[in-house]
C-alpha cells in the first residue's frame, strides 16, 4: 500500500464510521496520463450517489487540508461493484459460500483461473471446492479473487 493510499484510508477512516460504510479499497494509480484516488465504499443494502458525494466532499476537504499529492489527480468515490475483488479477511467472510473465480500469476496444472465455492480464507490459503474436489492457493501466488455472477 503506497503513503497516499494509507494517508487517504486514514482520513477517510472518520467519515465512513459515521455513515456505517465499510472501507472497501483505496487505489492510486497511473491510468494514461492522469493519476486517479479511488475510493470504494459499500454499506448493507448498497451504496447510493449520495452515500459517494458524502465521502468525495469530506475527503476533499480534508486532503485540501493536508494536501499530501504534489500532482493533479482526479478523485472518485463509488461503490466496488457487484464482481468486486475480495481483498480482505472480511471480504471472504462475506461471501464464503459463493462461487468465486480465483485467477493465478502463474499456471497450476495448465490452468491459470479456477472457479468453486469458497470454503474461505484459512492461514493465508484461499480454499475452495470445486465439483466436491477442495482446492487450496496460496494467497500470494493469487492475482485476483471475485465473485462469479450468473445471469
Amino acid at each position: 500500500m503506497s503513503r497516499i493510499e494509507e494517508l487517504t484510508r486514514n482520513l477517510v477512516a472518520p467519515a465512513i464510521e459515521k455513515n456505517n460504510f465499510e472501507l472497501v479499497d483505496v487505489e492510486y494509480k497511473k491510468e494514461g496520463n492522469n493519476w486517479y484516488l479511488r475510493v470504494y465504499i459499500d454499506k448493507e443494502g448498497g451504496v447510493s450517489l449520495d452515500d459517494c458525494q458524502i465521502i468525495s466532499e469530506y475527503l476533499s476537504e480534508k486532503l485540501d487540508e493536508v494536501d499530501p499529492i504534489e500532482n493533479s489527480y482526479i478523485l472518485e468515490v463509488s461503490s466496488p461493484g457487484i464482481d468486486r475483488p475480495l481483498k480482505t479477511q472480511r471480504d471472504f467472510d462475506k461471501f464464503k459460500g459463493s462461487l468465486v473465480e480465483v485467477s493465478l500469476y502463474q499456471p497450476i496444472d495448465k490452468k491459470k483461473k479456477y472457479e468453486g465455492e469458497l470454503v474461505g480464507l484459512i492461514n493465508d490459503k484461499v480454499v475452495i471446492t470445486d465439483n466436491g474436489e477442495r482446492k487450496e492457493f496460496d494467497i500470494k501466488d493469487i492475482s485476483l479473487v471475485k465473485p462469479v455472477i450468473k445471469f
